[in-house]
């Protein structure tokens, strides 16, 4: 894509932090033609490194999953702006999908993104979650994102918490659906997961809501997600 990516008109703000400015933007003349822009240079000084990084994270993993069409599709990422493609929906905690269906297609989207090499890392969030007009799921944010060349053991036990995160949110909504196996797997945290509550989350709150004062799970509700 050759056209500044700031120049693209913006039709709403989608979202402002220290890490940037997340636009809707237009592509072209037809209204529907939409994608989302993330300026990682309208970050705060201190925190433009990292939203640089984050969003070089992003773009690395969405190039890897370019042919899937319930993730987004990276248009760009260059000067500090990544351009992607934008996915109608509503996200899970407004949409509270009842349907097994949904949650079935949703596992299915984990194992493809895991066997195209990428593990979302992020899945706790509902507002990552979109369910769209067809009642099927989609995935977005992908900052947080790994796509290694080669998949390891820290590719697998990020994985299972991929998997462990996407049941617990059928258990919310559809917890008279889970099988056996399901909930076998989340009776049973891994080593990550249980490090990450007992010492990883608190300090991750204490930096993000204290001297942040950014809430990451801002209108999804307060659940507990051990």
């Amino acid at each position: 894509m050759t056209r500044d990516l700031h120049q693209l008109s913006a039709k709403r703000l989608l979202k402002q932090d220290l890490f940037g400015r997340v636009e809707l933007v237009r592509l072209g003349a037809p209204e529907n033609d939409l994608a989302v822009r993330r300026d990682t240079r309208q970050a705060r000084w201190w925190t433009r490194p990292l939203a640089h990084w984050l969003a070089g994270r992003e773009a690395r993993a969405l190039s890897r999953v370019s042919d899937m069409e319930d993730v987004p599709r990276l248009i760009a990422w260059q000067q500090g702006i990544l351009l992607r493609s934008w996915i109608e929906g509503r996200p899970m905690q407004e949409a509270r999908p009842r349907d097994p269906a949904y949650f079935a297609r949703a596992s299915a989207l984990v194992r493809r993104l895991h066997a195209a090499g990428v593990v979302h890392n992020d899945l706790a969030k509902e507002p990552n979650w979109l369910v769209r007009e067809d009642g099927t799921p989609a995935l977005i944010d992908f900052q947080l994102a790994w796509a290694p060349r080669r998949k390891g053991r820290l590719f697998r036990m990020l994985g299972r918490e991929d998997v462990r995160h996407t049941l617990k949110h059928k258990r919310y909504y559809c917890a008279e659906r889970l099988t056996t196996r399901e909930a076998a797997i989340l009776s049973r945290p891994g080593a990550l997961s249980s490090a990450w509550m007992r010492m990883g989350k608190p300090l991750y709150l204490f930096f993000t809501r204290k001297i942040l004062r950014w809430r990451d799970r801002e209108g999804a509700g307060d659940r507990d997600f051990r």
